[in-house]
């Protein structure tokens, strides 16, 4: 086993992660709602790669649909 050998699915997971912080570090709202978006459903994928962690996707599917109620639906 390799020193920085890592797993598909641990792969998704930081992939994931970074998304998220990229997203907080957005000035402008609908940008980092977007971004934050892609964060949730790669977590969402990673949930599932987990042998179903249902915290992990109910928690980031709820996240998107938030996400996509102000992108979408809540324009002025």
């Amino acid at each position: 086993m390799e020193l920085f050998e890592i797993s598909l699915t641990e792969l998704v997971g930081y992939f994931a992660s970074l998304l998220l912080v990229i997203s907080f570090l957005m000035r402008n709202l609908t940008k980092l709602r977007i971004i934050n978006s892609f964060g949730c459903i790669a977590f969402i994928i990673y949930g599932f790669m987990l042998q179903t962690s249902w915290p992990i996707i109910i928690t980031n599917a709820f996240i998107v649909g938030v996400n996509f109620y102000y992108l979408f639906l809540k324009r002025k």
